[in-house]
Protein backbone atom coordinates (compact mmCIF):
# COMPACT_ATOMS: atom_id res chain seq x y z
CA UNK A 1 0.00 0.00 0.00
CA UNK A 2 1.52 3.31 -1.09
CA UNK A 3 1.19 6.46 1.02
CA UNK A 4 -0.96 9.21 -0.30
CA UNK A 5 0.73 11.98 -2.26
CA UNK A 6 3.21 9.73 -4.11
CA UNK A 7 3.07 10.02 -7.89
CA UNK A 8 3.91 7.28 -10.37
CA UNK A 9 7.50 8.41 -11.04
CA UNK A 10 8.29 8.48 -7.32
CA UNK A 11 6.85 5.00 -6.91
CA UNK A 12 8.96 3.58 -9.74
CA UNK A 13 12.11 5.12 -8.31
CA UNK A 14 11.38 3.68 -4.86
CA UNK A 15 10.73 0.21 -6.31
CA UNK A 16 14.03 0.34 -8.18
CA UNK A 17 16.00 1.22 -5.02
CA UNK A 18 14.34 -1.56 -3.02
CA UNK A 19 15.14 -4.08 -5.77
CA UNK A 20 18.80 -3.07 -5.80
CA UNK A 21 19.04 -3.39 -2.02
CA UNK A 22 17.54 -6.87 -2.08
CA UNK A 23 19.97 -7.93 -4.80
CA UNK A 24 22.94 -6.63 -2.81
CA UNK A 25 21.74 -8.53 0.28
CA UNK A 26 21.50 -11.80 -1.64
CA UNK A 27 24.99 -11.37 -3.11
CA UNK A 28 26.54 -10.58 0.28
CA UNK A 29 24.92 -13.63 1.90
CA UNK A 30 26.18 -15.85 -0.95
CA UNK A 31 29.72 -14.54 -0.62
CA UNK A 32 29.64 -14.99 3.13
CA UNK A 33 28.44 -18.59 2.79
CA UNK A 34 31.08 -19.51 0.20
CA UNK A 35 33.83 -17.87 2.27
CA UNK A 36 33.17 -20.08 5.34
CA UNK A 37 35.71 -22.90 5.81
CA UNK A 38 34.48 -26.45 6.10
CA UNK A 39 34.21 -27.73 9.71
CA UNK A 40 36.87 -30.24 10.69
CA UNK A 41 37.52 -32.33 13.76
CA UNK A 42 40.17 -29.86 14.87
CA UNK A 43 37.69 -26.96 14.68
CA UNK A 44 35.15 -28.81 16.81
CA UNK A 45 37.82 -29.85 19.30
CA UNK A 46 39.00 -26.27 19.70
CA UNK A 47 35.45 -25.08 20.34
CA UNK A 48 34.92 -27.68 23.04
CA UNK A 49 38.23 -26.74 24.64
CA UNK A 50 37.27 -23.08 24.62
CA UNK A 51 33.96 -23.93 26.26
CA UNK A 52 35.65 -25.96 28.97
CA UNK A 53 38.19 -23.21 29.60
CA UNK A 54 35.64 -20.44 30.09
CA UNK A 55 35.80 -20.95 33.87
CA UNK A 56 39.59 -20.58 34.07
CA UNK A 57 39.45 -17.52 31.79
CA UNK A 58 37.59 -15.65 34.51
CA UNK A 59 39.77 -16.79 37.41
CA UNK A 60 41.23 -13.81 39.27
CA UNK A 61 45.05 -13.54 39.20
CA UNK A 62 46.53 -14.29 42.62
CA UNK A 63 48.52 -11.05 42.53
CA UNK A 64 45.29 -9.04 42.21
CA UNK A 65 43.69 -10.91 45.12
CA UNK A 66 46.71 -10.36 47.35
CA UNK A 67 46.95 -6.63 46.69
CA UNK A 68 43.38 -5.71 47.62
CA UNK A 69 42.26 -4.31 50.97
CA UNK A 70 38.63 -3.49 51.83
CA UNK A 71 37.87 -1.21 54.78
CA UNK A 72 34.50 -0.10 56.18
CA UNK A 73 34.43 2.97 58.45
CA UNK A 74 31.84 2.84 61.24
CA UNK A 75 30.96 5.06 64.20
CA UNK A 76 28.31 7.05 66.01
CA UNK A 77 27.10 10.16 64.09
CA UNK A 78 29.49 13.13 64.00
CA UNK A 79 32.56 11.14 64.99
CA UNK A 80 34.33 12.05 61.75
CA UNK A 81 33.76 9.12 59.36
CA UNK A 82 33.36 11.22 56.21
CA UNK A 83 36.26 13.48 57.15
CA UNK A 84 38.41 10.40 57.78
CA UNK A 85 37.41 8.99 54.39
CA UNK A 86 38.33 12.26 52.71
CA UNK A 87 41.76 12.35 54.34
CA UNK A 88 42.46 8.72 53.42
CA UNK A 89 41.68 9.65 49.82
CA UNK A 90 44.04 12.63 50.17
CA UNK A 91 46.96 10.55 51.46
CA UNK A 92 46.12 7.75 49.04
CA UNK A 93 46.68 10.16 46.14
CA UNK A 94 43.07 10.13 44.92
CA UNK A 95 42.64 13.82 45.85
CA UNK A 96 44.94 16.82 45.60
CA UNK A 97 42.95 18.78 48.17
CA UNK A 98 40.60 17.35 50.78
CA UNK A 99 37.08 18.74 51.07
CA UNK A 100 35.04 19.31 54.20
CA UNK A 101 31.60 18.29 55.41
CA UNK A 102 30.89 21.93 56.26
CA UNK A 103 32.78 24.04 53.75
CA UNK A 104 34.58 27.26 54.60
CA UNK A 105 36.05 29.82 52.22
CA UNK A 106 37.51 28.03 49.17
CA UNK A 107 36.92 24.50 50.47
CA UNK A 108 34.99 22.07 48.32
CA UNK A 109 32.50 19.45 49.48
CA UNK A 110 33.58 15.90 50.28
CA UNK A 111 33.84 13.18 47.64
CA UNK A 112 31.68 10.66 49.50
CA UNK A 113 28.78 13.00 50.36
CA UNK A 114 27.63 13.63 46.80
CA UNK A 115 23.84 13.86 47.33
CA UNK A 116 22.37 17.35 47.71
CA UNK A 117 20.65 16.40 50.97
CA UNK A 118 23.97 15.19 52.41
CA UNK A 119 25.63 18.48 51.48
CA UNK A 120 22.80 20.53 52.99
CA UNK A 121 22.57 18.64 56.28
CA UNK A 122 26.23 17.77 56.71
CA UNK A 123 25.52 14.07 57.34
CA UNK A 124 25.98 10.82 55.40
CA UNK A 125 22.71 9.26 54.25
CA UNK A 126 23.99 6.60 51.86
CA UNK A 127 27.01 4.31 51.92
CA UNK A 128 29.61 5.10 49.28
CA UNK A 129 32.51 3.07 47.95
CA UNK A 130 35.75 4.68 46.77
CA UNK A 131 39.11 3.21 45.89
CA UNK A 132 42.70 4.25 45.26
CA UNK A 133 46.09 2.67 44.70
CA UNK A 134 48.60 3.04 47.53
CA UNK A 135 52.02 1.37 47.80
CA UNK A 136 51.12 -1.24 45.15
CA UNK A 137 47.83 -2.03 46.93
CA UNK A 138 44.25 -1.32 45.82
CA UNK A 139 42.37 0.06 48.82
CA UNK A 140 38.54 0.14 48.79
CA UNK A 141 36.97 2.46 51.37
CA UNK A 142 33.31 2.14 52.42
CA UNK A 143 32.01 5.29 54.09
CA UNK A 144 28.84 4.38 55.99
CA UNK A 145 26.04 6.45 57.56
CA UNK A 146 26.18 6.87 61.32
CA UNK A 147 22.59 7.91 62.02
CA UNK A 148 20.26 5.19 63.23
CA UNK A 149 17.65 6.05 60.57
CA UNK A 150 20.06 4.85 57.89
CA UNK A 151 21.64 1.97 59.81
CA UNK A 152 20.29 -0.67 57.40
CA UNK A 153 22.54 0.81 54.73
CA UNK A 154 25.52 0.40 57.07
CA UNK A 155 24.65 -3.23 57.85
CA UNK A 156 24.56 -4.02 54.13
CA UNK A 157 27.93 -2.35 53.55
CA UNK A 158 29.50 -4.39 56.35
CA UNK A 159 28.43 -7.56 54.54
CA UNK A 160 30.82 -6.61 51.74
CA UNK A 161 33.77 -5.55 53.93
CA UNK A 162 36.78 -7.62 54.99
CA UNK A 163 38.04 -5.15 57.61
CA UNK A 164 36.45 -2.38 59.67
CA UNK A 165 37.73 0.63 61.57
CA UNK A 166 35.72 1.94 64.51
CA UNK A 167 36.04 5.70 64.98
CA UNK A 168 35.63 7.09 68.49
CA UNK A 169 35.20 10.70 69.52
CA UNK A 170 38.08 11.24 71.95
CA UNK A 171 35.94 13.44 74.20
CA UNK A 172 32.88 11.15 74.32
CA UNK A 173 34.27 7.62 74.10
CA UNK A 174 31.80 4.85 73.30
CA UNK A 175 28.34 5.97 72.11
CA UNK A 176 25.07 4.06 71.45
CA UNK A 177 25.39 3.58 67.68
CA UNK A 178 29.03 2.56 68.06
CA UNK A 179 27.92 -0.25 70.37
CA UNK A 180 25.34 -1.53 67.85
CA UNK A 181 27.76 -1.46 64.93
CA UNK A 182 30.43 -3.21 66.98
CA UNK A 183 28.04 -6.11 67.58
CA UNK A 184 27.42 -6.37 63.82
CA UNK A 185 31.17 -6.49 63.17
CA UNK A 186 31.62 -9.16 65.82
CA UNK A 187 28.76 -11.20 64.33
CA UNK A 188 30.51 -11.08 60.93
CA UNK A 189 33.93 -11.83 62.50
CA UNK A 190 35.47 -8.73 60.92
CA UNK A 191 38.99 -7.74 62.03
CA UNK A 192 38.40 -4.44 63.83
CA UNK A 193 40.78 -1.50 63.99
CA UNK A 194 40.09 1.39 66.38
CA UNK A 195 40.90 5.04 65.64
CA UNK A 196 40.38 7.61 68.40
CA UNK A 197 39.56 10.82 66.53
CA UNK A 198 39.35 14.54 67.37
CA UNK A 199 42.41 14.70 69.62
CA UNK A 200 42.79 18.32 68.54
CA UNK A 201 40.05 18.97 71.13
CA UNK A 202 40.06 18.29 74.91
CA UNK A 203 39.74 14.52 75.34
CA UNK A 204 39.54 11.60 77.74
CA UNK A 205 42.86 9.99 78.62
CA UNK A 206 43.98 7.07 76.42
CA UNK A 207 43.81 4.78 79.47
CA UNK A 208 40.15 5.69 80.06
CA UNK A 209 39.27 4.94 76.45
CA UNK A 210 41.06 1.58 76.53
CA UNK A 211 39.24 0.65 79.75
CA UNK A 212 35.86 1.56 78.21
CA UNK A 213 36.42 -0.67 75.19
CA UNK A 214 37.59 -3.64 77.23
CA UNK A 215 34.86 -3.26 79.88
CA UNK A 216 31.94 -2.98 77.43
CA UNK A 217 33.09 -5.14 74.52
CA UNK A 218 35.52 -7.53 76.17
CA UNK A 219 37.94 -6.48 73.43
CA UNK A 220 41.60 -6.05 74.22
CA UNK A 221 43.22 -3.05 72.51
CA UNK A 222 46.86 -2.75 71.55
CA UNK A 223 48.06 0.85 70.96
CA UNK A 224 50.06 1.04 67.76
CA UNK A 225 50.61 4.75 68.35
CA UNK A 226 50.37 6.84 71.52
CA UNK A 227 49.25 10.48 71.67
CA UNK A 228 51.30 13.34 73.07
CA UNK A 229 48.79 15.71 74.67
CA UNK A 230 45.32 16.68 73.47
CA UNK A 231 43.38 19.81 72.54
CA UNK A 232 45.62 22.81 71.91
CA UNK A 233 48.53 20.88 73.50
CA UNK A 234 48.29 17.99 71.03
CA UNK A 235 51.81 17.70 69.64
CA UNK A 236 51.81 14.39 67.80
CA UNK A 237 52.05 10.63 68.37
CA UNK A 238 54.62 8.00 69.20
CA UNK A 239 54.87 5.14 66.71
CA UNK A 240 55.45 2.28 69.14
CA UNK A 241 56.52 -0.14 66.40
CA UNK A 242 59.52 1.93 65.31
CA UNK A 243 59.95 4.05 68.47
CA UNK A 244 59.73 7.21 66.38
CA UNK A 245 57.85 10.34 67.45
CA UNK A 246 55.78 12.07 64.76
CA UNK A 247 55.36 15.77 65.56
CA UNK A 248 52.72 17.57 63.50
CA UNK A 249 52.16 21.07 62.27
CA UNK A 250 48.97 22.26 60.60
CA UNK A 251 49.00 22.38 56.81
CA UNK A 252 49.64 25.80 55.29
CA UNK A 253 46.88 25.26 52.72
CA UNK A 254 43.38 24.36 53.87
CA UNK A 255 42.69 20.75 52.90
CA UNK A 256 46.38 19.98 52.34
CA UNK A 257 48.62 17.43 54.04
CA UNK A 258 49.98 18.12 57.50
CA UNK A 259 53.69 18.74 57.91
CA UNK A 260 55.41 16.02 59.93
CA UNK A 261 58.77 15.95 61.70
CA UNK A 262 60.01 12.50 62.73
CA UNK A 263 62.36 12.23 65.71
CA UNK A 264 63.68 8.96 67.21
CA UNK A 265 62.51 8.36 70.78
CA UNK A 266 66.09 8.03 72.01
CA UNK A 267 66.97 11.54 70.75
CA UNK A 268 65.84 13.15 74.00
CA UNK A 269 67.44 16.55 73.52
CA UNK A 270 65.79 17.18 70.17
CA UNK A 271 62.42 15.96 71.45
CA UNK A 272 62.59 18.15 74.54
CA UNK A 273 63.27 21.18 72.39
CA UNK A 274 60.57 20.45 69.80
CA UNK A 275 57.81 19.40 72.22
CA UNK A 276 58.56 22.51 74.29
CA UNK A 277 56.38 21.30 77.17
CA UNK A 278 58.13 19.79 80.19
CA UNK A 279 55.03 17.96 81.45
CA UNK A 280 54.24 16.34 78.07
CA UNK A 281 57.89 15.48 77.52
CA UNK A 282 58.19 13.58 80.80
CA UNK A 283 54.78 11.93 80.37
CA UNK A 284 55.79 10.62 76.94
CA UNK A 285 58.70 8.59 78.38
CA UNK A 286 56.69 7.44 81.39
CA UNK A 287 53.84 6.19 79.19
CA UNK A 288 56.22 4.47 76.77
CA UNK A 289 57.81 2.54 79.64
CA UNK A 290 54.45 1.56 81.18
CA UNK A 291 53.04 0.33 77.87
CA UNK A 292 56.11 -1.79 77.08
CA UNK A 293 55.97 -3.47 80.50
CA UNK A 294 52.23 -4.03 81.00
CA UNK A 295 50.65 -4.62 77.58
CA UNK A 296 50.37 -7.98 75.84
CA UNK A 297 52.21 -8.10 72.51
CA UNK A 298 50.31 -7.66 69.27
CA UNK A 299 49.00 -11.01 68.04
CA UNK A 300 47.80 -10.92 64.42
CA UNK A 301 45.94 -14.21 64.81
CA UNK A 302 43.87 -12.64 67.57
CA UNK A 303 43.36 -9.51 65.45
CA UNK A 304 42.02 -11.60 62.56
CA UNK A 305 39.74 -13.43 65.03
CA UNK A 306 38.45 -10.04 66.32
CA UNK A 307 39.80 -10.74 69.83
CA UNK A 308 42.34 -7.91 69.75
CA UNK A 309 42.09 -4.47 68.15
CA UNK A 310 45.04 -2.33 66.98
CA UNK A 311 44.49 1.15 68.49
CA UNK A 312 45.36 4.45 66.81
CA UNK A 313 45.08 8.09 67.86
CA UNK A 314 44.88 11.26 65.78
CA UNK A 315 42.75 13.98 64.27
CA UNK A 316 41.21 13.55 60.84
CA UNK A 317 40.31 17.24 60.67
CA UNK A 318 43.93 18.37 61.00
CA UNK A 319 45.35 15.25 59.23
CA UNK A 320 47.30 14.21 62.34
CA UNK A 321 47.90 10.46 62.43
CA UNK A 322 45.92 9.63 59.28
CA UNK A 323 48.83 8.54 57.10
CA UNK A 324 50.29 6.47 59.96
CA UNK A 325 46.98 4.63 60.22
CA UNK A 326 46.85 4.07 56.45
CA UNK A 327 50.40 2.68 56.37
CA UNK A 328 49.75 0.32 59.29
CA UNK A 329 46.41 -0.83 57.91
CA UNK A 330 47.93 -1.72 54.54
CA UNK A 331 50.44 -3.96 56.32
CA UNK A 332 48.05 -5.49 58.85
CA UNK A 333 44.67 -5.63 57.09
CA UNK A 334 43.49 -8.92 55.68
CA UNK A 335 43.16 -9.51 51.95
CA UNK A 336 39.74 -10.50 50.54
CA UNK A 337 38.29 -13.62 52.14
CA UNK A 338 35.74 -16.11 50.82
CA UNK A 339 32.02 -16.12 51.41
CA UNK A 340 29.57 -18.89 52.19
CA UNK A 341 27.57 -19.89 49.09
CA UNK A 342 24.53 -22.14 48.79
CA UNK A 343 24.20 -24.69 46.00
CA UNK A 344 21.24 -24.25 43.69
CA UNK A 345 18.80 -27.16 43.53
CA UNK A 346 19.26 -27.60 39.77
CA UNK A 347 23.06 -27.77 40.07
CA UNK A 348 23.33 -30.40 42.81
CA UNK A 349 25.01 -33.64 41.91
CA UNK A 350 24.44 -37.13 43.20
CA UNK A 351 25.64 -37.55 46.76
CA UNK A 352 25.37 -33.85 47.61
CA UNK A 353 23.16 -32.63 50.52
CA UNK A 354 19.43 -32.97 49.97
CA UNK A 355 16.88 -30.25 50.58
CA UNK A 356 16.73 -29.25 54.24
CA UNK A 357 20.34 -30.27 54.89
CA UNK A 358 23.28 -27.86 55.07
CA UNK A 359 24.19 -27.37 51.42
CA UNK A 360 26.41 -24.30 51.81
CA UNK A 361 30.09 -24.23 51.01
CA UNK A 362 32.87 -21.66 51.35
CA UNK A 363 33.66 -19.99 48.05
CA UNK A 364 37.29 -18.74 48.13
CA UNK A 365 38.59 -15.80 46.04
CA UNK A 366 40.68 -18.33 44.08
CA UNK A 367 37.54 -20.03 42.76
CA UNK A 368 37.76 -20.46 38.97
CA UNK A 369 34.40 -18.93 38.10
CA UNK A 370 33.05 -15.44 38.57
CA UNK A 371 30.80 -15.10 41.62
CA UNK A 372 29.50 -12.17 43.62
CA UNK A 373 26.54 -10.83 45.55
CA UNK A 374 24.62 -7.56 45.44
CA UNK A 375 24.73 -5.90 48.84
CA UNK A 376 23.01 -2.65 47.94
CA UNK A 377 20.79 -1.12 45.24
CA UNK A 378 20.12 2.54 44.59
CA UNK A 379 17.77 4.28 42.16
CA UNK A 380 16.88 7.75 40.87
CA UNK A 381 20.19 9.38 41.72
CA UNK A 382 19.97 11.57 38.63
CA UNK A 383 16.68 13.51 38.32
CA UNK A 384 17.19 13.90 34.57
CA UNK A 385 16.58 10.22 33.84
CA UNK A 386 15.58 6.99 35.56
CA UNK A 387 18.64 5.13 36.75
CA UNK A 388 19.37 2.08 38.86
CA UNK A 389 22.68 1.27 40.45
CA UNK A 390 23.68 -2.04 42.02
CA UNK A 391 26.71 -2.46 44.29
CA UNK A 392 28.28 -5.90 43.80
CA UNK A 393 30.87 -7.50 46.05
CA UNK A 394 32.96 -9.77 43.82
CA UNK A 395 33.72 -12.96 45.73
CA UNK A 396 35.78 -14.72 43.07
CA UNK A 397 36.82 -14.38 39.47
CA UNK A 398 36.97 -11.35 37.18
CA UNK A 399 34.03 -9.34 35.92
CA UNK A 400 34.22 -8.03 32.35
CA UNK A 401 32.02 -5.45 30.69
CA UNK A 402 29.08 -7.06 28.93
CA UNK A 403 29.33 -10.31 30.89
CA UNK A 404 26.01 -12.07 31.51
CA UNK A 405 25.67 -13.85 34.82
CA UNK A 406 22.80 -15.81 36.35
CA UNK A 407 21.28 -15.70 39.80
Amino acid sequence: VLPRGLNTNTTKTTMTIVSLLCLALVVSRTLAFTARPAWSRSNVASLHMAASDTATEYKAPQTEIDRRRNLAIISHPDSGKTTMTEKLLLYGGALQQAGAVRQKAEQRSTASDFMEMEKERGISISSTVMNFDYNDLRVNILDTPGHQDFSEDTYRALAAADNAVMLLDAAKGLEPQTRKLFEVCRMRNLPLFTFVNKLDRPALTPYELMDQIEAEFGLETHPMVWPIGDGERFKGVLDRTDNVVHLYQKAEKRGGKAEVVQVPLDDKETLKEMINDEELYEKLYDDAEILDELLNPLDMERVMAADQSPLFFGSAMTNFGVQLFLDKFCKMGTKPVGRSAQLRADTKKKGEPAEGEDDSEMLPPEHEEFAGFIFKTQANLDPKHRDRLAYVRIVSGVYEKGMKVGH
